[in-house]
């Protein structure tokens, strides 16, 4: 089968998963009022008059922004997470191995902490300044590395991403000891959560997605020379060191919005390329639009499995994908081993 109708098949897969994640919940709503309810609404079509108003303010106010926040923030990482592996030829590789996540947490940590808010940004100030501390980490780990060795080889920003990762979590963590009346609302956003959190919060990810994602889609051919090598991407005309440069401020703009929103959820951005690559091989072209859709789709029923499991309470969404993510991790492990 061709990749287009692969993409085809999961988009259609993936829209229906957001109608059940959109659907299940604790008052009973069928799938089919669902679909009605968000098929009326988007094109502007009249509801049934027998519709219960309660029914269609749960599904269009509550569920499906949540559900489409959760896609968005799943593909944000997985669309980071290939590219981030792209520009390290390493399959294993993420933004939150380079300190991206860790940054992003401090940052959006002193914000919830302290309520400052950034001139002329408005609601933005949260996921901007997830970005550019997560952006501040990541120079770090460049600086850091290029110091050491003047290749830059991807094995020793990796190493430095990891011991920068471990610095700024261990300033978290104080932070977290020193403002004790915050300490519980610091502590449920770290495990991330999309309860409670509608438009407003699709609005403020939203320019972070589309830049984010458009800045890497530019580089498909790029990081399809980038896997030979940097020899072989300059000996075809390639500058190696620039796209590198671009693609990882993308990801990390990507995993910044994403992570000062809904706080730090792992593993998606290191499964969802995998489940990608499996299905439409190293293309980039095809490769980054469904990592965004596998991601995405996994956000949704990871996020899904959090309100079902301990109904009608909630897990945090990060328990729920590392509980998927540390055995995968290990899986692609071994498996490369072999």
């Amino acid at each position: 089968m061709k990749s287009g109708k692969k993409m085809l098949i999961a988009s259609i897969l993936a829209l229906g998963i957001i109608s059940i994640g959109t659907s299940l919940g604790s008052s009973g709503i069928n799938i089919a009022d669902t679909v009605a309810i968000l098929w009326c609404t988007v094109l502007h079509i009249p509801l049934p008059q027998d519709m219960d108003p309660k029914t269609i303010t749960i599904v269009w106010q509550l569920r499906f922004p949540r559900a489409l926040l959760a896609f968005m923030v799943g593909g944000c990482l997985a669309i980071s997470g290939a590219a981030v592996q792209s520009v390290l030829r390493n399959q294993l590789a993420s933004p939150y191995i380079l300190g991206v996540s860790s940054g992003a947490s401090l940052g959006a940590g002193l914000i919830i902490i302290t309520g400052f808010s950034l001139p002329l940004t408005g609601g933005f100030t949260l996921p901007l300044t997830g970005f550019l501390f997560g952006l501040a980490t990541v120079g770090v780990v460049l600086v850091f590395a290029s110091k050491i060795d003047k290749t830059m080889s991807n094995n020793t920003v990796i190493l430095f991403g990891m011991v920068v990762s471990l610095f700024v979590n261990a300033l978290l963590t104080t932070l977290l000891s020193l403002f004790r009346e915050e300490l519980k609302t610091l502590l449920l956003w770290m495990m991330g959560s999309f309860a409670m959190k509608g438009w407003s919060y699709v609005t403020l990810l939203l320019p972070f997605l589309v830049v984010g994602a458009v800045g890497i889609i530019r580089y498909t051919k790029e990081m399809d020379i980038l896997t030979f090598g940097e020899d072989a991407a300059k000996s075809l005309g390639v500058d190696a060191q620039g796209v590198r440069k671009k693609l990882l401020l993308y990801a990390t703009m990507l995993t910044g919005g994403a992570v000062s929103l809904s706080g730090a959820i792992g593993f998606v951005d290191l499964i969802a390329p995998h489940i990608a690559r499996k299905i439409v091989g190293s293309n980039h072209r095809y490769l980054i639009p469904l990592s965004f859709i596998a991601g995405g789709s996994l956000m949704v029923l990871s996020d899904l499995a959090a309100r079902i499991i301990v109904s009608p309470a909630e897990l945090p969404v990060g328990a729920v994908t590392a509980i998927i993510g540390a055995p995968f991790f290990a899986w692609v492990y071994f498996r490369r081993g072999k």
